[in-house]
């Protein structure tokens, strides 16, 4: 019908990105919420998020499952507690692809997010991906969401989904001020790769979002376990 807002899927981890994502789609189109449990170390306080965010946002249609098979494999910082979680300093942003990145990731959550946009009629997938200030991850690449397009619209039945990604040639700085315009959640979301109770402060994902705020003169609305401002990345 004339005047509806098209539907969309949105991947909610319940991160401060993923967040941005989502209060932008809002503004775009009818939403649903996809969160994916893949047997990360904070697995059970992003869900948490997850539904805080949806509440507060007023999305009510959401899907919340669970990925066995990344936790599985192994083979990350996140899923495996055999491999310790870095500190700010340690990785990010220099060298090799740090030990966080979970392999092949999003192209999981996107397979998921595609199966349940066929089902809704849904013609949009939005997703927080940044290339940007981000840890290195080469599931967080235009060119990679370029590709799954393809594979989009070529193995659906209409092929007339697309992923869009907003956020993804931003800054952390900027992801932060865009977040503050659009009501973005900032309170409710999680960050940090280690803890449940309180963030670390000091993990690369603590690091990077403390940093954003700081650069974006916006005090960050989460109490931090450690906030050593001379250690910032």
């Amino acid at each position: 019908m004339a005047g509806e807002k098209p539907r969309s899927v949105v991947l909610l981890s319940g991160g401060m990105d993923s967040s941005v994502c989502a209060a932008i789609a809002l503004r775009e189109s009818d939403v649903s919420a996809l969160h994916i449990s893949y047997g990360q170390r904070t697995e059970s306080r992003e869900r948490v998020a997850f539904e805080k965010i949806c509440d507060r946002l007023g999305i009510s249609r959401r899907l919340a499952v669970r990925n066995e098979v990344l936790g599985k494999v192994g083979g990350s910082a996140l899923t495996d507690k055999g491999i310790a979680v870095p500190q700010a300093g340690e990785t990010i942003g220099i060298g090799d692809i740090p030990v966080t990145y979970v392999p092949f990731r999003n192209a999981h959550f996107l397979a998921a997010a595609v199966s349940w946009a066929e089902v809704l009629e849904a013609t949009r997938i939005y997703i927080g991906a940044v290339e940007q200030d981000s840890s290195g991850y080469p599931d967080c690449r235009p060119a990679y969401y370029d590709a799954f397009n393809e594979v989009i619209r070529t193995g659906t039945r209409e092929g007339s989904i697309g992923i869009v990604t907003p956020l993804i040639s931003l800054r952390k700085a900027e992801i932060v001020k865009l977040g503050s315009e659009v009501g973005a959640p900032f309170d409710l979301t999680w960050s940090c790769y280690t803890r449940e109770d309180r963030a670390c402060g000091v993990c690369e994902s603590c690091q990077l979002r403390l940093r954003a705020f700081d650069e974006a003169g916006i005090a960050d609305p989460i109490p931090y376990a450690q906030q050593p401002a001379a250690n910032r990345v």
